[in-house]
């Protein structure tokens, strides 16, 4: 039965080189999408490379080589292999790696409890109907799901109706104004009908497999539990297919005590609501474009890896003690250009995320984790059974595929074209790409994050996500920018100390990408080096980041900022002209050598005082 599904989802091949997403073999001129340019594989491959070329001649990154952070790195987990606390969903050992894995078990084990997803298939899920005799009645929901989806769909309002027929109670409060502006303003007529002639269709036969291809119960990642789930694409993809649907039952309430109130939604519904005046609603419109992309691309051909979603809990008796860490600064790599997703290849790459994982990816976010995740739909799945993030948790997705080029950033996001992602997989079928989920503190006033409790809270975070069990020399370095920043309104300064502290203390090395912000780049650089030529070991660094706080924050705001505030600090030790010449030489920021300065005299040191003007200079 399972071998006939892939012959059926694939026997109508949609060419691999159209760039439309819904025709089946049409020239770009006769369905291009007119709201993008797509540029071609090899105009993006020349793009990059452009960029390298130009970043090494302007050289806009400083310290050791991206291919010193990433030499001889390991894969980031072990090899699979199904135990208590690893669950797969497939057949193991894999026979060929060349198809997808076959399911496992073979026939369907049904479970309906509170441990494990609530599948829509279950003969436990039963909806409330109207009978012909105006009683009401429960019917299996999966024989409701099957009948409305496998009527003809030719309009958006068709497919509205076909949704709502098994999410009746919601059918005064669902809102479609963004699916129907999507299909009835942004694409032509003829990439409409497309769709629903062709993609459609088989987006619901890949929902329709899910028995098939998914036969074992689905454990909940929950709170202070070490787990990993392993799955194959296909069987991801059948996931997305049924929240593209809207057919996951009790995931559609955000009420504080109902069973999912600790779990992100995963039906689509309110990605597809409105209203259209909502400034978000063009990119809401453009998520959906990369996601229908990603349909088109699998229900093209059956992808024949595997994905694994590891939660990874820190105990609190097993967390670093920070002010007697010993351990000496890492390698840094830090650069103005680049982006963590292709920059930080074969690297622990970090989702800023929401401790919920995917934030609103579903909804109205349009920054760098709901970006992620709708160029990496495979993303997505993890908040079906991902409990929220506590304080010492990280998820680690590893082999995950990239699908869609963008451009843009929140309310100027757009799909820009198909992704071939050529990373190479690892000896279980992931491919190379290791993607972490740390969640930083959502700051209400600023000056709480140079508070010690917060700080350790950030560096407990991050060292959850950098942390791996396996020892060694060859972890694979974290590829990291300013965490916790924009929107939570981190200081980068301070991000970056401590996501070097926790990398440094897990063993890796770290890339660090400022996202354009030259003077971030090199203000961060300078202080790395200041600090790694007095030898300072992160323990060291704790007890002066803790000093700040204490030492600079008087009636309500900082007296100075962080940066000069260490320069300082270090410098009382050997307070001789020569090591603030030293400091002054380090630091390429007029602002903070003019603050250094000001801190300078504050020292007593004439022979400082009468060569002011050459330290000027």
């Amino acid at each position: 039965c399972y071998d006939k599904d892939i012959e059926m989802l694939q026997e109508e091949h949609i060419s691999d080189d159209s760039p439309d997403m819904f025709a089946d073999c049409s020239p770009l001129e006769e369905h291009e999408l007119t709201e993008v340019k797509v540029d071609t594989e090899e105009d993006i491959c020349d793009n990059i490379e452009g960029d390298r070329h130009e970043s090494q001649d302007e050289q806009t990154w400083l310290g050791a080589t991206l291919e010193e952070i990433r030499n001889g790195s390991l894969p980031t987990l072990p090899p699979i292999s199904p135990s208590h606390n690893h669950t797969v969903f497939y057949e193991w050992p894999r026979i060929s790696t060349c198809e997808p894995p076959k399911p496992h078990p073979e026939r369907v084990r049904d479970c309906w409890d509170s441990s494990h997803v609530r599948m829509p298939y279950s003969q436990h899920n039963l909806y409330p109907v109207q009978e012909d005799n105006d009683r009401s009645g429960l019917r299996q929901r999966w024989e409701l799901i099957q009948g409305g989806l496998l009527k003809t769909m030719l309009s958006c309002q068709q497919l509205e109706t076909a949704i709502l027929s098994y999410n009746s109670k919601y059918s005064e409060f669902w809102d479609f104004s963004i699916l129907r502006m999507l299909f009835n303003e942004l694409f032509t007529e003829e990439e409409t009908d497309n769709f629903f002639t062709t993609l459609l269709p088989r987006i619901v036969q890949l929902a329709l497999q899910l028995p098939t291809l998914i036969t074992a119960p689905v454990p909940l990642l929950v709170q202070h539990h070490n787990h990993t789930l392993s799955f194959s694409q296909l069987q991801i993809a059948s996931l997305l297919a049924n929240a593209f649907l809207c057919t996951f039952p009790r995931r559609n309430t955000a009420k504080r005590h109902s069973e999912y109130a600790t779990y992100p939604d995963i039906n689509f519904n309110r990605l597809y609501q409105g209203p259209e005046t909502d400034k978000r609603a063009a990119s809401k419109c453009e998520k959906l474009k990369c996601l229908l992309h990603y349909f088109r691309r699998v229900c093209t051909k059956a992808p024949v890896g595997v994905v694994s979603y590891k939660r990874q809990y820190v105990d609190h008796k097993s967390l670093p003690r920070w002010d007697r860490s010993q351990k000496p600064l890492t390698k840094l790599h830090i650069s103005s250009q680049g982006v963590i997703e292709h920059d930080g290849e074969r690297m622990l790459q970090v989702d800023f995320a929401n401790k919920s994982i995917g934030g609103g990816v579903l909804g109205r976010g349009c920054v760098q984790e709901e970006i992620r995740f709708v160029v990496s739909p495979e993303l997505i799945a993890a908040r079906l059974f991902t409990e929220v993030l506590d304080s010492t948790e990280a998820l680690l997705v590893v082999g995950c595929e990239r699908f869609s080029m963008h451009k843009g950033y929140g309310d100027t996001f757009e799909w820009a074209g198909d992704y071939r992602d050529k990373t190479p997989s690892d000896s279980s079928g992931r491919r190379l790409c290791s993607v972490v989920a740390i969640d930083a503190t959502r700051l209400g006033n600023r000056n709480v994050q140079y508070t010690p409790s917060s700080m350790m809270r950030e560096l407990n975070k991050a060292y959850a996500g950098f942390y791996s069990p396996e020892s060694g020399d060859r972890l694979a370095g974290v590829a990291t920018g300013n965490w916790g920043c924009g929107a939570f309104r981190g200081d980068a300064k301070l991000k970056a100390l401590l996501q070097l502290m926790a990398a440094s203390q897990a063993g890796r090395s770290l890339a660090y990408f400022t996202f354009g912000d030259t003077q971030l780049r090199d203000e961060i650089f300078h202080i790395y080096t200041f600090l790694t030529d007095h030898q300072v070991t992160v323990g060291q660094l704790w007890r002066l980041l803790c000093q700040y706080y204490d030492c600079s924050f008087r009636r309500g705001k900082f007296v100075m900022e962080l940066y000069p505030f260490l320069y300082q600090a270090l410098s009382k030790k050997t307070t001789t002209f020569g090591s603030m010449h030293y400091v002054l030489k380090s630091i390429n920021s007029p602002i903070i050598q003019e603050q250094a300065l000001e801190i300078s005299k504050s020292l007593g040191n004439g022979s400082f005082k009468a060569n002011n003007d050459s330290m000027r200079q």
